[in-house]
């Protein structure tokens, strides 16, 4: 009977972090949409999250975060692409960055446990907005087009499928081991996941400028509009 009520955590996860989610979702959408198009935003992008990845996966105990799902030198080979390959020569880790890192500094000093609620909700993140990201920017015919800058999406071994269904039964069968108490932590801490993304996403660089290149793309294309139909009357 334990084992049917308890098998459904992660479901329990992804339900009580359903609105934030919403609310991360949106702002992510918003901040990123224009890295489909600009690789500068697509690498401040990875640069904010390496050192979040990079930190959970020194510090979690591998039966939270298995191998396979590493992605610390895969960030890494995708910055050495994008930023060249001196690119940590002069690299400052972000204020917004900073404090998640010593968040999850003191998460891990009250519990390593809980460190699997930025694991489950991180990397599936990574498996399945991630993947959405990616593939529509290889639809985009100024990137490389030859998969180059985009290990971090790309797990070998695994398909995409298999890893979320992994990372799925993972959190359901730690948490036959969880007391009420540890599962309200979790969850408490499963919020807060989407509160810190939001606060290293809102620091990525390079959007304005973005924003202001596609303006003028806009603007180039009304004003040959204009001429056209001034001179074809």
């Amino acid at each position: 009977m334990a084992n049917t009520k308890e098998e459904g955590f992660s479901k329990r996860l992804r339900k009580e972090t359903r609105d934030v989610h919403k609310v991360s979702d949106a702002l992510i959408n918003a901040k990123l949409a224009f890295a489909l198009s600009d690789n500068d935003v697509w690498a401040d992008g990875l640069l904010v999250f390496y050192e979040i990845f990079r930190y959970l996966e020194e510090n979690t105990p591998e039966d939270l975060l298995p191998k396979e799902f590493h992605r610390t030198q895969a960030f890494e080979r995708d910055l050495s692409f994008y930023l060249g390959e001196n690119w940590k020569r002069n690299y400052e880790i972000r204020n917004s960055v900073t404090m998640y890192l010593k968040h999850l500094y003191d998460v891990k000093k009250r519990s390593p446990t809980l460190l699997l609620a930025y694991v489950y909700h991180l990397y599936m993140g990574l498996l399945s907005g991630g993947q959405i990201l990616q593939k529509k920017r290889s639809l985009n015919p100024l990137n490389s087009g030859n998969n180059e800058g985009e290990a971090v999406t790309h797990f070998e071994g695994h398909s995409i499928a298999e890893l979320k269904t992994i990372m799925r039964n993972l959190v359901d069968t730690k948490a036959l081991e969880f007391d009420d108490s540890m599962k309200t932590l979790l969850i408490a801490e499963s919020k807060m996941v989407f509160f810190l993304n939001n606060e290293i996403v809102r620091s990525v660089r390079g959007v304005n400028r973005a924003n202001l290149r596609k303006f003028g793309i806009v603007l180039i294309i009304v004003i040959a509009i204009f001429y056209f139909l001034r001179f074809n009357k």
